[in-house]
């Protein structure tokens, strides 16, 4: 067996061994080690175990990925999500489908603050849900709203995804999540305009609830000064160039942890679930990079990245039509894992093959992430919905499928506008040196 078969032949093995429930960082780490003693020799395996786990996460870039975890473990903790989803309601719930388009604003809002696609669906479902059904919204809406919404706290900086897409590819931080803020916000009009679309069709999906008078409004816009004040601050500061992502990331959770002790919110149960939230979510993380990291040494060895490029070349196919290929793959992939997984363990074999096609990697960052957005509301295994069944009682899991199907087709256009429209992603990064 040639070494870019044996490469393609781990990689095939890596998804079987997923869709087996063995955990991805080891079924990564395992079959990098096995493939990489057979093309190279066992000595080699011992060098790498030895380095990679090492490499994978000494670079201090790496410190926002645990600092960002906590400022959204805490920002959830001290009351910030409520509050979100309070001013969204005021404003939008007396229109039909207004308060699924409050809690996709209210997520969208939150997952600016905690960065993380899984947290933010499970804290607005915990939040939103059961203020849905009180109003008579049938579980498939209302819990396909969460589920995607939820997928904006991976677009909207401070992203977990941009931040390792940015480490793993050498690109700028800071770039990336300017170029994630206009396809976030197009993220949030489209799913709002899927909820309009499907509820003018079926009115009886989500009944119109009562009006806030001007007062109610204005109180609560003053509720979410504290989001506001941290968002302001955090991506404020790196934007005109105060901070750097990894000082942002140490002042958004001094920020989150201090905005919690104001509020009252803070006490010993708080502050011991809020730092073992970060602990257990940084762990996961770094852990799948180590496997990554290990499976990448096998991968460079076999020869399969440039095996890829030369084969696709040799079609001489147009960069658009790999690109789709790209794209199918990625649904595919996302339908089969979580987002970090199918970013880490197709990254080193795919970035190379972008940038040879001419393709910008801040942009090809932000059709990445979009991508993985998807997949985490698809099913088999779209991680947002068993994340929604884990915390709302009685829900089901055909009934969200029911209903995820809007949402996932206002993604796809998204996808294609970012095709079209490449200023969306890049125009604002443009600014930045």
């Amino acid at each position: 067996m040639s070494g870019a078969a044996a490469g393609a032949f781990g990689f095939v093995a890596v998804i079987v061994l997923i869709m087996a429930r063995v955990p991805v960082a080891i079924a990564m780490g395992a079959v990098g080690a096995v493939g990489l003693g057979l093309l190279n020799g066992w000595a080699s395996v011992s060098f790498v175990l030895g380095r990679a786990p090492f490499e994978s996460v000494f670079p201090v870039g790496l410190s926002v990925v645990p600092l960002f975890v906590m400022m959204g473990a805490f920002a959830s903790y001290g009351g910030l999500s409520r509050a979100l989803y309070g001013a969204s309601t005021a404003f939008f719930g007396h229109l039909r489908g207004g308060l699924g388009i409050a809690t996709v604003g209210a997520s969208a809002v939150f997952g600016a603050v905690c960065g993380s696609s899984m947290a933010t669906a499970a804290t607005m479902g915990r939040v939103a849900m059961p203020e849905m059904r009180r109003f008579g919204y049938q579980d498939s809406l209302a819990a396909a709203t969460i589920a995607a919404g939820g997928t904006l706290g991976v677009m909207i900086p401070p992203s977990i995804l941009l931040i390792v897409y940015g480490l793993a590819t050498e690109q700028s931080i800071g770039k990336l999540f300017a170029a994630g803020v206009f396809p976030g916000l197009l993220g949030m009009l489209l799913y709002a305009a899927a909820i309009w679309i499907k509820t003018a069709r079926s009115p009886d999906l989500a009944p119109a609830a009562r009006r806030t008078a001007w007062k109610g409004r204005l109180r609560a816009v003053v509720e979410v000064w504290q989001v506001a004040l941290l968002f302001a601050v955090v991506l404020g500061g790196m934007y005109v160039g105060w901070f750097s992502p990894t000082e942002a990331a140490a002042v958004g959770a001094a920020g989150a942890l201090l905005l919690a002790a104001v509020g009252r919110k803070l006490n010993r149960t708080t502050l011991i679930a809020g730092f073992s939230e970060t602990v257990l979510t940084t762990a996961m993380i770094f852990l799948i990079l180590i496997g990554a990291a290990v499976f990448n040494y096998f991968i460079e060895a076999s020869g399969l990245p440039d095996a890829t490029i030369s084969a696709i070349t040799e079609l001489n196919l147009n960069r658009y039509a790999v690109l789709l290929m790209l794209c199918m793959m990625f649904i595919v992939l996302g339908c089969l894992m979580d987002s970090l997984s199918m970013i880490m363990l197709t990254i080193a074999g795919v970035f190379p093959l972008v940038t040879s096609l001419g393709f910008d990697p801040i942009w090809f960052g932000i059709m990445l992430v979009t991508l993985a957005e998807i997949g985490m509301i698809t099913p088999p295994v779209g991680m947002n919905l068993f994340v929604l069944q884990g915390v709302v009682p009685g829900l089901k899991m055909d009934v969200m499928i029911r209903g995820i199907t809007p949402f996932v087709v206002a993604d796809l256009v998204r996808l294609i506008l970012l095709v079209a429209f490449p200023a969306i992603a890049l125009w604002l990064p443009s600014g930045i040196n």
